[in-house]
């Protein structure tokens, strides 16, 4: 299990910003929309939100909600695109390499 938990620390950010290209969100929906896929715990996205903010590739604002207290949203900057593009370029060779070892393997195996 702790396997599993270490390498999706390492596809939430890809996801995260990958959910702010379009359009800001707030951590809740972030959490709800990945965990559609992804199973997280409760929780699990904020650190990786707060190093986002710090580190330059979201920024944060506060929004009136009709439905109780603001909320923080965030939002992909100029940087986090550029971070964005370079992650889905390292997740797509990664994934190849994987399934060419996959793949690889199988037919040694016939």
């Amino acid at each position: 299990m702790g396997k599993t938990n270490q390498f999706k620390k390492g596809v939430l950010e890809l996801c995260v910003l990958y959910l702010l290209q379009n359009r800001d969100r707030y951590g809740y929906e972030l959490t709800q929309k990945v965990d559609k896929y992804i199973s997280l715990t409760e929780g699990a996205l904020y650190p990786i939100l707060r190093r986002l903010v710090k580190e330059g590739y979201c920024e944060t604002y506060l929004k009136e909600s009709s439905n109780g207290p603001a909320r923080k949203y965030y939002k992909i900057t100029s940087e986090g695109r550029e971070y964005l593009t370079d992650l889905e370029s390292e997740w797509t060779i990664f994934v190849k390499n994987v399934s060419l070892i996959k793949m690889e393997e199988d037919n040694e195996e016939d």
